[in-house]
């Protein structure tokens, strides 16, 4: 048995480190997983050449929630991916969401049991990424925004919704700076010394104003990060509906329409690394 899935990255609305609150919405960048079966043992395989230690963490948290022992039953895993990796664009919970969605198809077509309910793949992958080390949060925002798709507004420490809903169309663009930012390794207590103004870019997010709350979130972690928040002031100069930082960096993100695009590319075009154009994804996760 073959099953392919696809599951975009996210942007973030409010970063949730601060104050357990967060907010993201689905990009078209993605990760594509392949997973077949084997007789037994789990094989996976990535093609970036990162480590596969989630990978192997997400497969084996559902084989055990199911109870099959992989020395009688095994899978072979295989990504391929168009989000750069520690970016802050949610590679980890995209890959994660993959990899348990189909596992539990295969397992619960394989044996005839209940697939995994939409919650129970999202809490599987959640726990799975911080186990890994890979998330401070828990990132409920960048899952359940990666696997629905849309934009959520998110209580993060209780994993619930505060607001789950399709997002306006828009091109988007990605600054891609040529070094990385990984979750785990980020200065907590640095973040939640900001926390006070944090809340206050919730508020917006909350009443719906994502993308004022944008503009303040990337400009407060910018700072508290030490990245250029200059990036992000020069996009919305050149006309960016809203522009930030996303996650913990390195990544930053400009909100765009078609009369905007180019001016953006064109402020951000003497910055060392490479601008993506993607759009928002209100499909989430789909199998293929």
């Amino acid at each position: 048995m073959i099953k392919k899935i696809r599951c975009p990255g996210s942007a973030t609305i409010i970063n949730a480190i601060a104050t357990g609150f967060g907010s993201a919405f689905g990009i078209g960048l993605d990760i594509r997983c392949e997973a077949k079966t084997i007789s037994e043992g789990i094989e996976c395989s990535n093609d970036v050449g990162a480590s596969t230690d989630l990978m192997d963490l997400c497969v084996n948290k559902v084989f055990e929630r199911y109870g099959v022992d992989n020395n009688d039953f095994g899978l072979k895993l295989t990504t391929e991916s168009s989000l750069p990796m520690a970016s802050g664009l949610s590679s980890s919970s995209a890959s994660s969401n993959a990899i348990v969605a189909v596992t539990s198809k295969i397992i619960s077509e394989e044996f005839d049991l209940n697939p995994l309910t939409d919650m129970e793949i999202i809490n599987l992958a959640i726990d799975a990424s911080i186990e890994a080390g890979v998330t401070i949060t828990g990132s409920f925002d960048d899952a359940t925004a990666s696997y629905f798709g849309g934009v959520v507004v998110t209580d993060n420490k209780n994993r619930e919704f505060i607001i789950r809903e399709k997002m306006d169309d828009h091109k988007i663009l990605v600054y891609m700076p040529n070094f990385h930012s990984k979750s785990g390794d980020s200065d907590v207590n640095r973040m939640r010394i900001m926390a006070p103004l944090v809340e206050t870019a919730f508020d917006f997010a909350k009443n719906r104003d994502y993308f004022k709350a944008l503009n303040l979130n990337g400009l407060i972690y910018a700072s508290a990060l030490g990245f250029d928040s200059a990036i992000a002031i020069d996009a919305l100069q050149s006309g960016a509906i809203a522009s930030g930082l996303s996650g913990t960096g390195s990544s930053f993100v400009a909100v765009c329409d078609e009369s905007s695009c180019d001016d953006i590319k064109d402020a951000w075009s003497t910055l060392e690394g490479n601008v993506i154009e993607t759009h928002v994804d209100n499909d989430g996760c789909l199998f293929l």
